[in-house]
């Protein structure tokens, strides 16, 4: 298999390509755009077909994605049919799929209850009588798990009260107050790390990547495109680190729209790696670098990054060399570890789909700790379906 029918083979495995009659639509590897292959012709629209009058690695993608099956009749003529590649289908186990489903709720409230309850109290001197930090952050764990407003939450939490889950339902403004409380941020990441740690026995293969959670603010910006100021809807940048077996989210940083992907792999990974044995670890190229790769391997992990079009393997550093020339030329065996990181754009699509994409509240403080809070209330929904489907017994 030559360099292009590698790199046919990747973009087989990680793009997807569109069919419009007897052409195809294949994305570009290493750019924006698409090029239109005919599939019967064999011809290509991107330049290097244009300039060698060649199969390219766009033409390569597309026979990777059909199959050609050739029937033999019994006067001796042939047929060539082409059919769509099989698609990869994993079994559901519905029995259990179900429970989860009924239970969901029941459960999660049962450990999230367990989970706040593990939090130490901080000492009040003075004051009137305060929530106690455990009901509050319960509360509003639970509020944005509803989905609801703050004033049609208030019927959950008079139900809470009654199960023994609070001490005293508290007020829809003093649930606001925690969720807007400086304070409370670490607490949040620790209990969103704490309630990962029951899925260690299962979980070795991770995936880093990020996403946009909208805000209900806006902000204008300069358009390249239209040379003119533009106003788009402002969001904050949820960082994750997640488990591609159980799509549990081991360790998660929330920050402004502008940070970038790369610097915020370390911080991940080494949180991650404090509760996991973590055998390998995939990103896409916004995390191709040697620090990226470095800390990988260190951590005794194998790391899948596919390399940018304008890395070379020729550099000084030897883990560089070795790990881009397997990227290079052992591309079918890259890619089936690398295709686990599409587990990321489930969980991500999971908690926008189950909690919502955007936030309510105003405050950035606010913003960021409801955030935080829907990846808490993703990871207890991911041990309420382990339980059923995996069986494992979560304790805290």
């Amino acid at each position: 298999m030559d360099e292009r029918e590698q790199k046919g083979l990747m973009i087989a495995a990680t793009k997807r390509i569109h069919r419009k009659g007897a052409e195809f639509l294949v994305p570009a590897a290493s750019r924006t755009g698409k090029y239109t292959v005919n599939a019967t012709a064999k011809t290509c629209s991107c330049p290097d077909y244009e300039i060698r009058q060649a199969p390219c690695k766009h033409i390569h993608a597309v026979s990777f994605y059909l199959q050609r099956q050739v029937e033999t009749r019994p006067d001796g003529t042939t047929v060539v049919t082409e059919m769509k590649a099989v698609k990869v289908t994993y079994s559901q186990p519905w029995q259990a799929y179900n429970t989860a489903q009924t239970t969901e709720k029941e459960e999660f409230c049962r450990l999230l209850r367990e989970l706040c309850s593990t939090i130490e109290e901080p000492e009040q001197r003075m004051g009137r009588p305060r929530v106690p930090l455990a009901d509050g952050l319960f509360a509003a764990c639970f509020k944005v798990y509803s989905t609801v407003s703050g004033r049609r939450f208030m019927t959950d939490m008079r139900e809470a009260e009654e199960k023994g889950l609070v001490d005293h339902a508290p007020c829809y403004n003093s649930i606001f107050n925690v969720i807007e409380s400086e304070q409370v941020t670490p607490i949040i990441k620790s209990l969103i790390e704490q309630s990962a740690l029951p899925l260690a026995a299962v979980e070795t293969d991770f995936a880093v990547d990020s996403t946009g959670i909208g805000l209900s603010r806006t902000f204008n910006y300069f358009s390249a495109r239209y040379k003119q100021q533009q106003t788009g809807h402002a969001w904050l940048k949820l960082h994750a680190i997640v488990g591609t077996k159980t799509n549990v989210i081991a360790a998660c940083e929330v920050t402004e729209r502008d940070v970038h992907d790369s610097p915020m792999f370390t911080p991940l990974v080494e949180r991650a790696s404090r509760n996991f044995q973590i055998s390998e670890v995939s990103a896409d190229k916004a995390y191709s670098s040697r620090a990226n790769l470095e800390l990988v391997v260190n951590k005794g992990a194998a790391p899948f990054i596919p390399f940018k079009s304008n890395h070379r393997g020729d550099g000084s550093n030897e883990l560089w060399n070795r790990l881009f020339h397997f990227y290079s030329f052992q591309r079918s065996t890259f890619a089936e570890h690398y295709h686990k990181r599409s587990n990321v754009e489930a969980t991500f699509s999971a908690l926008k789909r189950k909690f919502g994409d955007c936030v309510r509240s105003k405050t950035p403080v606010a913003q960021q700790n409801e955030t935080l809070l829907k990846v808490l209330a993703h990871n207890i929904v991911c041990l309420v379906h382990s339980m059923h489907e995996l069986g494992v017994n979560p304790s805290f």
